[in-house]
């Protein structure tokens, strides 16, 4: 397969839908060597039933689903006050990395996102995960004023 750069204008980028199930659990099982079916049963009914404002997106090469986004929008999480959307996963089909899919992605995300009035975007990634790090930090991500914190429940009180 060819692997140049895409030009923006040949990747269609689209509102998911739900017929984008199987290729989205294909896709993300080429990536994570697993599949997450149940993830994405769950991801995706959140995505298509929540009264709130769908922004999940699927990106297309010659009719072909590439590459999708889940994200949603909050209405105050955390203890902050304003309207911000959170990206749960990304994917690009591994043939189709560093074609600027994911860009295509993020790019249209902003677009919609700024045009309902919401100018953050959240995502977590695995601090050792330097490739995804590497295309966040390459799409305008910075580190959050946020600390995350995780409790081990199966250690003892001190």
């Amino acid at each position: 397969m060819d692997t140049e750069t895409l030009p923006r204008d040949a990747i269609l980028v689209r509102n998911l839908r739900p017929d984008d199930r199987d290729a989205i659990v294909a896709i993300d099982a080429r990536i994570m060597g697993r599949r997450r079916d149940e993830f994405f049963r769950l991801k995706l009914h959140q995505a298509f039933s929540d009264t709130g404002i769908a922004v999940s997106l699927a990106a297309e090469f010659d009719g072909a689903l590439v590459g999708f986004l889940l994200a949603r929008v909050y209405y105050g999480e955390f203890g902050l006050t304003e309207r911000a959307a959170v990206m749960d996963v990304i994917g690009v089909h591994p043939d189709f990395r560093g074609r600027h899919v994911g860009a295509a992605l993020i790019d249209q995300l902003r677009t919609n996102l700024l045009g309902l009035g919401i100018r953050t975007l959240q995502t977590e990634v695995g601090w050792d995960n330097l490739e995804l790090v590497t295309f966040f930090h390459h799409q305008g991500f910075a580190m959050a004023p946020r600390l995350c914190l995780d409790l081990d429940l199966e250690k003892t009180r001190t």
